[in-house]
């Protein structure tokens, strides 16, 4: 968007919501049909005019949708107000993290009162030394709408910071290095990358990921210092559906690149001492086998799924680390799916999913004894913290549940001892004893049962008047955790129940789950959470009536083909950023991200993932029927799911919709994928959020 657009967007919102109450319909997007004609299929888009994003045409017609919306929420925005100061009250306005020890010093970040951004802090030795401010966010960020941090890495000479940031929302990180004595930054950047680096032990070279035109993660180059004028290329991936990482093992004795599609994974080190010299491969890449690394002592171990479905652990000598000389050190199970892998210099930890719940899984690498840590509740996330320090016996983690606030907690795997380090305040009257949370069981079509967890303040009456919020994503093998989020405080204190249908698609149930939820099996996911929704139904949970569907990004897809299916399970949808036309952004391999994600999705031109995508396609799929009311959330500089899709998707919702319903869009002109980036403005967009699904409830206050 150029400069004047951009300046003159909120003025023209702002009038014409003023003159809203003489609009009494939304937007009307003109039909200007785009026919595609692939395997004898004729496919008519009406709308296909909204890709053109720099049009002026484009941008008005987005401007009046946000227009429309303003006027028809503008009734909720004391509600809003009242919202964000729940919210608000809830959290700590200074607050700061646990200190975590590196190489000699304690790193934390501090957050200031009114402050959208957070302060990244350090002290040599101890936390009595004198402070040292290392990045302020808020100062990095004026100027700007939207700022993001990747990445923060320092040199092993604890001298040079190397900062990944994003300005526009993209996703398209700029590296910047700060000389941490003089706290100047240096005058070179690198341009197009992921954000992050991996740093040689001589602190001269960093070893950094470059995104394409298409956004993929296609190169690995090393930059020097001394020369930045001069990066050497030396990792080129020329599969278009595989990405490139690097990155530094905890020993910080080797560089690591990773080139995976998904599926399959190829892996090359580098000795950190020796940073001219070339890479050595480890593993070639053969068709479905990962594996990622980590170095202790004289080994490398791998985390993969090499002879083991739902993955295992091996180690092979640094020596000759081939794959046939790997041995199995930590054996995988059929109800068990071992998720991450991280090795100290005398312990192995990894976290373990068995029956929808996190265990974390302690070796030692001496006597090769193990055991798992306690948690003591039976809904929880459990998951690895930041454990920067290889020589320690110490681990920390991050515990949660439905109820129970972010706990950070330190681990001695020598003596199998734990400590609470810090628990996340929530300020005001929240007692967690005034909750519960549950798991139900659906069961799908294929007479598999799905899981569903459930959180609610205690003394809500289960009947058909009682609200309800049901989740969902059920993509990429990203399993949706039971956390605690003070926001949905809000919701549960006006009787609202909160759900997550662990649908397939994810991981929840082992690698199977996210394998007969992809592909030509993604049809699972739509009718799990179906039949999760039935389930609430059909046992007095809630009712059709008091049923909000609500999901994001591929969850924005889930909802999206579930809506089409059966419209009349839902009172109403919330979709953000949602994945909706998948079939059109499948096709187009010049857009970001479509290549690599064909293992995801498959790929449409192969004509039976052509008529497979095109039979769950949100957008395709919209037919002349009856629709609920509906909110849908866009980001104007999204790269990962492009503006086009939602705002063509409420197009030809509206013009198919045979019920009085209202479909609402917002595009969110400043922002990008993951909304913004301040803490106070997310509030903002989860205030809005709110308030539109408890005024479709008829909750008010």
């Amino acid at each position: 968007m150029n400069k004047s657009v951009k300046h003159l967007a909120p003025i023209f919102i702002i009038a014409i919501a003023q003159a809203c109450s003489y609009i009494p319909h939304p937007p009307v997007a003109k039909q200007e049909n785009k026919i595609f004609v692939m395997f004898g299929d004729t496919r008519i888009d009406p709308y296909y005019w909204l890709h053109q994003r720099d049009s002026q045409e484009v941008i008005d017609y987005i401007l009046a949708e946000n227009a429309y919306t303003y006027s028809v929420m503008e009734e909720t925005k004391p509600f809003q107000d009242k919202l964000i100061a729940e919210m608000h009250s809830r959290k700590r306005g200074e607050d700061i993290t646990v200190p975590i020890y590196m190489n000699g010093y304690y790193y934390y970040v501090r957050y200031e009162e009114g402050k959208e951004y957070p302060i990244n802090c350090r002290r040599k030795g101890s936390m009595k030394a004198p402070e040292e401010i290392i990045l302020d966010e808020n100062e990095l960020a004026t100027g700007h709408k939207y700022c993001q941090v990747a990445s923060i890495d320092i040199s092993p000479d604890n001298h040079i910071m190397a900062l990944g940031v994003d300005t526009s929302g993209r996703r398209i990180f700029s590296i910047y290095f700060k000389d941490l004595a003089s706290g100047r930054l240096l005058e070179h950047k690198i341009e197009n990358t992921t954000g992050e680096v991996a740093w040689t032990n001589d602190s001269r070279y960093v070893f950094y990921s470059y995104k394409d035109s298409t956004l993929r993660p296609s190169a690995i180059y090393r930059h020097d210092i001394l020369q930045p004028n001069d990066d050497e290329l030396v990792f080129k991936e020329i599969d278009p559906t595989y990405r490139v990482h690097a990155f530094t093992t905890k020993s910080h004795e080797y560089i690591i690149i990773n080139s995976s599609d998904g599926l399959s994974s190829e892996c090359w080190f580098l000795n950190a001492n020796r940073p001219r010299e070339k890479f050595r491969l480890i593993a070639s890449r053969s068709m479905g086998i990962e594996y990622t690394v980590d170095h202790s002592g004289n080994y490398f171990y791998f985390l993969s799924n090499y002879k083991a479905p739902n993955f295992m652990v091996y180690r092979a000598p640094i020596s000759n680390p081939s794959i046939k000389n790997w041995e199995a050190f930590i054996v995988g199970k059929p109800n068990m799916l071992i998720l991450t892998m991280e090795a100290f210099s005398n312990f192995l930890v990894v976290t373990e999913r068995s029956e929808a719940l996190m265990k974390i899984r302690i070796t030692n690498l001496k006597t090769l004894e193990d055991h798992h840590i306690d948690f003591g509740e039976d809904i929880y996330t459990a998951i690895p913290s930041i454990n920067p320090e290889f020589n320690t016996n110490l681990f920390i983690y991050y515990f949660t549940s439905l109820t129970t606030p972010g706990t950070t907690c330190e681990y001695n795997m020598a003596k199998h001892e734990k400590r609470i380090l810090k628990q996340n305040e929530v300020l005001g009257e929240y007692n967690p004893t005034n909750y519960e949370s549950k798991r139900v069981w659906a069961v799908a079509p294929d007479n598999v049962q799905i899981p569903i967890s459930l959180v609610y303040r205690k003394g809500v009456k289960f009947s058909p008047n009682t609200p309800l919020l049901l989740y969902g994503y059920g993509a990429y093998g990203y399993s949706i955790n039971p956390t605690f989020d003070p926001n949905l405080v809000s919701l549960l204190d006006r009787g609202v129940v909160y759900a997550i249908a662990h649908v397939r698609g994810g991981q929840e149930m082992g690698r199977y789950w996210y394998d007969s939820g992809r592909l030509l099996n993604k049809h699972n996911s739509f009718t799990d959470y179906l039949s999760c929704a039935t389930k609430l139904i059909d046992d007095g949970y809630t009712s059709a009536s008091k049923l909000i569907a609500y999901g994001s990004s591929a969850g924005g897809l889930l909802v999206g083909a579930a809506v089409n299916a059966k419209p009349q399970l839902f009172k109403a949808v919330v979709a953000e950023v949602p994945f909706v036309d998948v079939l059109t952004s499948m096709l187009d391999s010049s857009q970001s991200l479509t290549t690599v994600e064909y293992n995801e999705w498959g790929n449409p031109h192969d004509s039976v993932f052509y008529f497979y995508i095109k039979s769950y396609s949100p957008y395709d799929q919209v037919k002349k029927q009856p629709y609920p009311n509906m909110l849908v959330i866009g980001g104007y500089n999204d790269s990962q799911v492009l503006y086009h899709e939602p705002v063509k998707w409420v197009a030809k919702l509206r013009n198919n919709n045979t019920a009085p319903s209202q479909i609402l869009l917002w595009v969110e002109i400043d922002s990008g994928h993951s909304g913004s980036s301040g803490r106070y403005k997310q509030l903002k967009e989860q205030a809005f959020i709110y308030s539109y699904m408890l005024y479709q409830w008829g909750i008010r206050d």
